[in-house]
């Protein structure tokens, strides 16, 4: 399990200790930009959480965009194109819930 994995199942296995049993399908409806996530919803902790698994986070959006014959900025909403990058907070925001969803998806259907 990578790193990223790990902090995600982390938080997946919170929830359900703590008895929010539809976390995961609530996470899915209305993402991290809902505040749901706690630890993603300033910008300095989402541009921490990017840095942190930016390598990670580059191999599944890479791997989206391959998938769907798409650019990255042409896949996540509000996607600033002067920062293809991202270098600047705006899209490390965008990417970090990225990462965390996406994985969020994918350790799901696993279990």
């Amino acid at each position: 399990m990578s790193k990223l994995q790990a902090t995600v199942q982390n938080w997946i296995d919170q929830q359900i200790e703590e008895g929010y049993t539809s976390a995961l399908s609530d996470l899915m409806e209305h993402g991290c930009q809902s505040g749901m996530v706690s630890d993603l919803i300033y910008y300095t902790d989402t541009t921490a959480f990017y840095q942190e698994h930016r390598q990670e986070i580059q191999a599944l959006i890479t791997e989206l965009s391959e998938a769907v014959g798409r650019p990255v900025n042409g896949l996540l909403r509000g996607w600033d194109k002067s920062d293809p990058f991202a270098n600047e907070t705006t899209n490390q925001n965008l990417l970090a819930w990225f990462g965390f969803e996406e994985t969020a998806r994918q350790l799901g259907g696993a279990q």
